[in-house]
């Protein structure tokens, strides 16, 4: 059963109720990501989630975890390219207790001068890691091809040098501008009632915002640049990917677009899986996925080749592509693809921590309620047709960008 509740303030709060666990994720997702930045302070949103964890008007950094080890709990966060999560999962009875540290986490932080210049050093650590991560730099290119150098192109952890910039008055400013209630669900999924959550959330949050609602810019994503960019490093494998123009966030054509990527390249029976490893033997690792913005999407293609296979490689999942559009789906991959889609959202219902990120995420993206047996009926009802109406619109190979990272990279188009 799922309720919610819009507090007065505008701050909103959703609870999937999951009878039968023993368990419940607790997550507050702030509207703010790499996409609400701009050149000086790319990187800002990632940097206040480190932050937030490094000690508060009650707790010190220590004791933040020691809190939470206490009562056998798991805390943690994340920021993406639109949003910022901050979560803990732990055992029903303890559910008051997690809310009480995360309302702590998230208006008492006090941001020390010397925990930001080690928390620094961490985050610097954390862009080296994904510098030497070719897959990771590889995408962030592709971004970068797709996207442009702003918004949706740019990259969560920013630049070094804008990390070593950063004081509290850029933090503080940052948040003032996006941590607002409006801008804030607060998502819980496990075994809680809605009356119980309600009210520790009226208790720990509701009445505790200093900031008000400002009327936040909204930044359109929907720019598309067919660039082909390139980073040389000095690694065995050649990475690859390749960027396609697809849908918006609750698009219409979501299931039917869904359905074709998960036979494309959605999983060991997909058509590049088979044809790319399977019968060419070009790659360990080669896959397709599809990334739902609020105003724009992507459809990217990731392969890990030899350089010496760059071009075969390369050609091959160009004419797959090619032929996937001219010749659609069979119905038997049509029947398989929906049931790999129905049983990837059931099984997610199995999982707190998935449903409290879907419910939560979805709310604050598209200011709707996520309706799982609706979704599942939506599923069930999508044709065949629909399915290549969508792979019609979409996988536009004139629109393609790419990016590849190798010790030989060099434009492939």
């Amino acid at each position: 059963m799922v309720r919610y509740k819009i507090f007065d303030n505008g701050l909103k709060l959703i609870v999937k109720k999951i009878d039968g666990l023993l368990s419940v994720t607790t997550g507050i997702m702030v509207g703010a990501g790499s996409v609400d930045e701009n050149d000086e302070n790319n990187g800002i949103s990632h940097f206040i989630e480190h932050m937030t964890f490094k000690g508060t008007k009650t707790r010190t950094s220590f004791e933040i975890s020691d809190s939470i080890d206490r009562v056998g709990a798991q805390i943690n966060a994340f920021t993406t390219k639109e949003l910022t999560c901050y979560y803990t999962k732990s055992t029903a009875e303890h559910f008051e207790k997690s809310v009480d540290i995360l309302s702590d986490l998230f208006f008492n932080s006090i941001y020390l001068k010397e925990e930001m210049v080690r928390e620094k050093g961490v985050i610097l650590e954390e862009i080296s890691m994904s510098n030497d991560t070719p897959d990771d730099l590889c995408m962030d290119y592709l971004a970068e091809a797709y996207f442009g150098n702003d918004g949706l192109g740019r990259t969560i952890l920013g630049s070094s040098k804008n990390v070593r910039s950063f004081t509290k008055k850029d933090v503080l400013k940052y948040m003032n501008e996006n941590y607002y209630p409006e801008n804030v669900v607060i998502s819980v999924a496990g075994n809680v009632d809605f009356e119980t959550a309600e009210k520790f959330v009226e208790k720990y949050f509701s009445n505790n915002f200093v900031v008000k609602n400002v009327n936040k810019i909204e930044k359109m994503t929907d720019n598309i640049y067919t660039n082909h960019l390139f980073k040389k490093k000095n690694i065995e494998q050649l990475h690859i990917g390749l960027a396609f123009p697809s849908i918006k966030n609750d698009d219409p054509m979501t299931n039917a677009l869904a359905i074709s990527n998960i036979v494309l390249g959605g999983g060991m029976s997909s058509r590049l899986f088979q044809k790319i490893r399977e019968e060419l033997g070009l790659a360990y690792t080669v896959f397709s996925y599809l990334s739902a913005y609020k105003n724009s999407g992507i459809m990217t293609v990731y392969a890990g080749i030899n350089p010496k296979n760059k071009q075969i490689a390369v050609d091959s999942i160009i004419n797959l592509i090619s032929t996937f559009k001219k010749e659609k789906l069979t119905q038997d991959e049509f029947l398989r693809g929906k049931e790999q889609m129905k049983s990837a959202f059931i099984m997610g219902q199995e999982s707190t921590s998935s449903q409290m990120l879907l419910y939560g995420k979805y709310f604050l993206i598209s200011n709707k309620i996520f309706d799982f047996e609706n979704k599942i009926a939506e599923i069930g009802n999508v044709t065949l047709e629909e399915v290549n109406n969508a792979i019609d619109t979409n996988y536009e190979i004139e629109k393609m960008a790419s990016a590849c990272v190798g010790k030989n990279a060099a434009k492939l188009f």
